[in-house]
């Protein structure tokens, strides 16, 4: 299966939320623990949204990624978290459409079969929000980002394992990743993230 290969600083800081009520508050007793992003339970996912000439807007997903978190509630600053993405599992329920998103005119998967997230920090804004931010590479082009985040919910689930769970979402200009211009209402995309962490407890 898909693993994620570097660790990094965003929703680390996010489970400061749950461990300890919130980024700003007072984390004393937490240790690191390491999450991992609970895709084969579909409590994870990434999508997109880009406006179709104006008039309406394409949504897709992501249906093959992976990744993972750390975070230590006494120095959440040092936490970390990385995602990698199979940019071939690229789904907007339209065979043809999947078939030119996937060609060398946007995501070139064929050369470039990964995408990935590595945070470089995170930095509070309120109890539940914050903004994180990472390296997202896209056709081996690397650019920082900053995403806004809010941390949903985080405790025990009835199976024995921790969870915790949050959104995010960024705006990001296609031209900057080398993809093709569609037009003017087609200049930027809207990535949206919502994870969900998982554990064993204790």
């Amino acid at each position: 299966m898909f693993k994620s290969k570097i660790k990094s600083t965003l929703i680390a800081s996010l489970l400061a939320f749950g461990v300890s009520g919130g980024l700003l508050g007072n984390a004393t007793t937490a240790q690191a623990e390491t999450y991992q992003l609970d895709t084969q339970g579909a409590h994870a996912s990434i999508q997109f949204k880009i406006s179709h000439l104006g008039y309406s807007w394409i949504l897709a997903r992501f249906n093959k990624f992976d990744g993972q978190f750390e975070f230590d509630a006494n120095k959440p600053e040092a936490s970390s978290i990385s995602i990698t993405v199979d940019t071939a599992s690229l789904d907007s329920n339209h065979a043809e459409r999947d078939k030119h998103l996937r060609s060398a005119d946007f995501l070139d998967v064929s050369k470039f079969p990964t995408a990935t997230f590595v945070s470089t920090g995170l930095k509070a804004v309120s109890e539940k929000k914050a903004v994180l931010s990472g390296d997202l590479t896209i056709k081996g082009i690397t650019k920082p980002i900053t995403m806004d985040v809010n941390w949903i919910g985080g405790g025990d689930d009835p199976w024995g394992y921790v969870r915790q769970g949050f959104e995010g979402s960024v705006v990001i200009p296609v031209g900057d990743y080398g993809m093709m211009d569609m037009g003017p209402s087609a200049q930027e995309v809207e990535i949206l993230v919502f994870f969900e962490g998982v554990r064993p407890k204790g």
